[in-house]
């Protein structure tokens, strides 16, 4: 994402998972105080990996560095036969267990064990991200909050997500049509941010979607 962005391999359920992080700049947003520490750590998934999906994908990385902005520890990873990450395509089954060993990885991090956790993904990463935010509730783990784009109701089981999440989506996205979105969100009496004019992958909207965001935290 930057020149700051560091990228390195850990280990995962069929081998080894790419993963990216963003820090918060500590000199800029505490004015050099050594003491500073982040608001909580973040994990963006990424659209469909059949399809191109990477975790370099553009609204990945605006999710990312909008999460950067508002002061989370923010990783990325890539999904099973992408970049250096190993395995093949599961539908995303088997991805929903290397995002939770992404998870331990940001947990076992010095500092981070107790941070505020934000969950982020884009359209079949919302897919992922939905069934491992369900387990986490299982096991009692909290979530500070979901942001959902391009949220893959039309083409995946999507399941229920907390009252808070963000749910964002283009008017003319014709991948996945907002129609299905609000047939998705009405039974959990979700509300949904439509920007108007956009498409799928929110070309020449992206500063939008960080305003929405930004917007949301304050």
């Amino acid at each position: 994402m930057n020149v700051h962005t560091k990228k390195y391999l850990i280990d995962g359920p069929v081998g080894k998972i790419e993963v990216a992080v963003d820090a918060p700049d500590a000199s800029r947003e505490s004015g050099g105080d050594a003491r500073f520490a982040p608001r909580g750590i973040a994990l963006v998934a990424h659209p469909h990996p059949l399809f191109g999906g990477t975790m370099d994908n553009k609204v990945a990385q605006t999710l990312a560095r909008t999460l950067v902005q508002l002061n989370y520890v923010t990783y990325r990873s890539n999904f099973r036969g992408v970049g250096e990450t190993q395995g093949t395509h599961d539908a995303g089954i088997g991805e929903r267990d290397d995002l939770r060993a992404v998870l331990d990885h940001m947990r076992a991090q010095p500092g981070q064990a107790d941070l505020p956790l934000v969950l982020a993904g884009f359209s079949f990463g919302t897919f992922v991200l939905s069934h491992v935010a369900a387990r986490l509730a299982q096991e009692g783990q909290e979530i500070e909050r979901m942001v959902f784009v391009g949220t893959a109701a039309s083409r995946w089981e999507v399941a229920p997500v907390p009252e808070n999440t963000l749910v964002i989506h283009g008017e003319t996205d014709d991948t996945v049509p907002v129609q299905s979105v609000f047939d998705w969100a009405r039974p959990q009496e979700l509300p949904v941010i439509v920007i108007p004019g956009a498409e799928h992958f929110l070309h020449r909207k992206l500063h939008i979607l960080k305003r929405i965001i930004v917007d949301a935290w304050r």
